[in-house]
């Protein structure tokens, strides 16, 4: 295997999957805000990470680790194009194996649960999308399936700057939101590309039989998508929300919280567009 560090006094976490939007946000976060005692190396289809690696390939091409995130997958599609999410487990279980990783985690979303304020990870799986129902299915073959390895579900928040208001901030047009009874816009649990990886360096360290099977990963507040437009200084023009619309999908962090005490994520606005602006001109 490829060495890239005295593996006896660094911790190593391999990300797969990091050619996309959110993999190039974390590589640039990495860039910023190196841990202390922790390796954290990119693997991806194309040229730009670390690594660069097929599935298909040998594994044994890959370095060795000892944590596993499964970041890859589909975001977008039919639900043939997103099922490749749940096919990636066995996937992800094989390169651990091989890598010498005591943990996976295994990257899905806020999605899986449908629309609720405070939703805590005891809460009842509805998702309302195809990409919330393939994230559901590649959850139910975490849980079916035993690996014999720790295994952990993140379900992720918005991550600012790869969420679905990401193209609208970076374009020099006026940014459309729903509006809803009330006169307010669409609410979500949003995290930051440099928090992220500081959660997932903590959650690297955490011993492993105090993992839950699912954790919520998000900052301790939603956030208004109508403050970070306007913190990215763009004007909101208002539509009025149609029908099937959802106002709030917010997750509770509570437990992500107690089992990484010393890490603290923001929820401002202002703060959050700031660290991504940061991070454009890295990545």
């Amino acid at each position: 295997m490829q060495s890239f560090s005295n593996r006896t006094t660094i911790m190593r976490i391999l990300i797969t999957g990091a050619g996309g939007r959110l993999g190039r946000l974390l590589y640039a976060a990495r860039e910023r805000d190196d841990a202390p005692g922790t390796e954290v190396v990119f693997q991806s289809r194309g040229a730009g990470r670390d690594v660069q690696w097929r599935p298909g390939e040998p594994v044994e091409r890959l370095p060795d680790c000892d944590v596993l995130v499964a970041l890859w997958g589909a975001t977008q599609g039919d639900a043939e194009a997103l099922s490749v999410n749940a096919g990636l487990v066995a996937q992800s279980r094989q390169v651990a194996q091989v890598c010498g990783a005591r943990v996976v985690f295994h990257l899905s979303s806020a999605a899986v649960y449908g629309p609720g304020a405070g939703l805590t990870e005891t809460a009842t799986i509805a998702p309302l999308t195809p990409y919330g129902a393939a994230k559901a299915e590649m959850e139910r073959r975490v849980r079916d399936v035993g690996a014999g390895m720790k295994e952990c579900i993140l379900r992720l928040a918005n991550v600012v700057g790869a969420d679905s208001l990401a193209g609208a901030l970076a374009s020099d047009k006026p940014v459309t939101l729903d509006r809803f009874d009330g006169g307010r816009g669409p609410v979500r649990s949003y995290i930051g590309a440099v928090d992220l990886l500081r959660v997932l360096s903590g959650l690297a360290r955490v011993e492993t039989g105090t993992l839950p099977f699912a954790l919520n990963i998000a900052a301790p507040s939603p956030v208004a998508m109508e403050d970070l437009a306007r913190a990215a200084g763009k004007r909101v023009i208002w539509q009025p929300a149609p029908e099937g619309a959802v106002q709030e999908v917010s997750i509770d962090a509570t437990r992500m919280d107690r089992l990484l005490p010393a890490i603290r994520t923001t929820a401002d606005a202002a703060a959050l567009i700031g660290e991504l602006n940061a991070l454009e001109k890295v990545a």
